[in-house]
């Protein structure tokens, strides 16, 4: 199928496009867009800035992809975005190009926002990730794989939220929530480990068992944090890979990590 643009549309004439592209009416591509192959545009939606959108994606009505972000400390330059492939923006999504020149916003591959979800500047955004409607991503936030986040919710720039975690809807995220976790309240504190989207996604009974085994010992035995990383390393299964995620994850917090909570 050859690449097919409706008359009303408007693509500058140095946008890029790949193969099998559909661009739809009142649809507006920007000069420095590069658009990947069976990409498909719904009618009066915009990829403007320096922005790479990969293969197979679609974005619906009224989103707008790589416009100039809206943070104050902007000074001019060429900040972009960069997507992945089968990426799916609902109505109304925006993702800003990053602050700094030569900088970019990152989308990996794969990953599903809702409507009236915004993706801030300088975010860095995984793979399978499944964002529910409105959800807010102040900058700066990375978003790691497999996470999902509810509908409403809001995470506070720098911010980190780890693989194989999930957002409760209308959270307020202040912290890094570390991964294989559910993270719900204002503000978020973790309230249990995420069994079905881990069974979900295929673990098995053993990792399942070594994921307790790190919820334990981070948010019931009473430990403050430097004692439950401590636990961690000595204990049995400290060369996992369930347990070096959360480590790892652990030792690269700024922020902190979201306690756990309180009962």
């Amino acid at each position: 199928m050859a690449t097919r643009i409706h008359p009303s549309a408007i693509v500058e004439s140095s946008a890029q496009l790949g193969v099998d592209v559909e661009v739809g009416p009142f649809v507006y591509v920007g000069p420095e867009v590069t658009l990947g192959d069976r990409t498909r545009l719904h009618h009066h939606c915009a990829v403007e800035g320096w922005t790479v959108l990969g293969p197979d994606c679609e974005v619906y009505p009224h989103a707008n992809l790589g416009a100039k972000t809206q943070d104050l400390k902007y000074k001019g330059g060429r900040p972009g975005v960069r997507m992945g492939a089968r990426n799916v923006f609902r109505e109304c999504v925006t993702v800003h190009a990053a602050t700094s020149d030569g900088d970019v916003t990152v989308i990996g591959d794969d990953n599903t926002l809702l409507a009236y979800c915004h993706v801030a500047h300088d975010c860095v955004l995984g793979n399978h990730i499944v964002m529910s409607n409105s959800i807010m991503l102040a900058g700066h936030v990375t978003v790691e794989d497999h996470v999902t986040i509810g509908g409403g919710a809001g995470v506070h720039q720098f911010c980190r939220i780890g693989a194989y975690a999930m957002v409760s809807a209308f959270a307020k995220v202040v912290q890094d929530v570390a991964p294989y976790f559910i993270a719900d309240g204002q503000p978020a504190v973790i309230r249990s480990l995420n069994k079905v989207g881990l069974e979900r996604k295929g673990f098995t009974p053993e990792q399942m068992d070594r994921v307790k085994q790190v919820y334990r010992i981070m948010f019931r035995d009473g430990l403050n944090r430097s004692q439950a990383m401590e636990k961690l390393a000595q204990h049995p299964a400290a060369g996992s890979a369930e347990f070096q995620r959360v480590t790892t994850f652990a030792a690269q917090s700024e922020r902190g990590l979201a306690p756990g909570n309180v009962v």
